[in-house]
């Protein structure tokens, strides 16, 4: 299977402006994954008190750069938002208009797997080229799967109630970052009392839904954990369940 592009992704890339400046070390500081060891991970921006605001793949690039993989409805947000941490660091953060986020559940030429679980497919950031779109696909397989995403889906949901965990997208071993405190102590307590759930949409909660899919059936729950019955969920989300408990 060729690659399709995900028109609804956008790249931000984080450049040094000038030698010496630490990219990496930046980045690190801010989001829940280790971005110092081998890339791509599945990380998150959060707000002080732990809550999802941004999530995105991150990629290295050239030239000691790094590439962000996240929504383009919300780039330029994110955009903002880092230059707001830059300071007088000497980084550039801009959105690339020239590189794409390619998708397919096949491999293809330079991709590897989703970061997040095998089962989604194979990923790669590369020159924006013609080819098909594959969002709709990638979509509707990504929700049969079980897996949130994107603001509208975790938009201010604390992180470890995303299933951040069991979707590799947080590191306990790194130094401090922003709403680590929160995120460190409901590990430490295994207290996710509420988790990001896909339900069919007959069967979804309008009080807690986060968003809902009417062409595929399904929407994305926010449900208390002692009210889901294990059986329906995905293998993987039922084992994370089960582990925390």
């Amino acid at each position: 299977m060729s690659a399709k592009m995900l028109k609804s992704r956008a790249i931000v890339r984080l450049s040094p402006t000038e030698p010496g400046e630490d990219v990496r070390g930046f980045l690190q500081g801010l989001v829940t994954n280790d971005v110092g060891s081998a890339l791509p991970v599945y990380a998150a921006l959060l707000s002080a008190q732990g809550k999802a605001m941004f999530d995105f793949l991150v990629w290295d690039g050239e030239d000691d750069a790094l590439l962000l993989d996240c929504e383009e409805a919300v780039v330029d947000d994110l955009v903002k938002r880092l230059s707001l941490y830059r300071l007088r660091r000497k980084i550039a953060i801009e959105r690339e208009p020239e590189l794409a986020s390619l998708w397919s559940e096949d491999h293809f030429m330079g991709a590897v797997l989703d970061p997040r679980m095998p089962e989604l497919g194979f990923r790669r950031v590369a020159e924006a080229e013609k080819c098909d779109a594959g969002d709709e696909a990638y979509r509707a397989h990504r929700l049969d799967l079980g897996v949130p995403e994107g603001q509208a889906e975790l938009g201010d949901i604390l992180w470890l109630e995303t299933n951040a965990v069991e979707l590799n997208g947080v590191s306990f071993e790194k130094g401090c970052y922003i709403g680590q405190e929160n995120t460190a102590r409901m590990n430490w307590r295994q207290k996710v009392s509420r988790r990001l759930v896909v339900v069919p949409l007959d069967r979804s909660q309008e009080k807690r839904r986060k968003a809902a899919y009417p062409e595929l059936g399904v929407a994305v729950d926010h449900l208390r954990v002692a009210d889901l019955d294990t059986a329906t969920l995905p293998d993987w989300q039922a084992a994370g369940i089960a582990t925390a408990d």
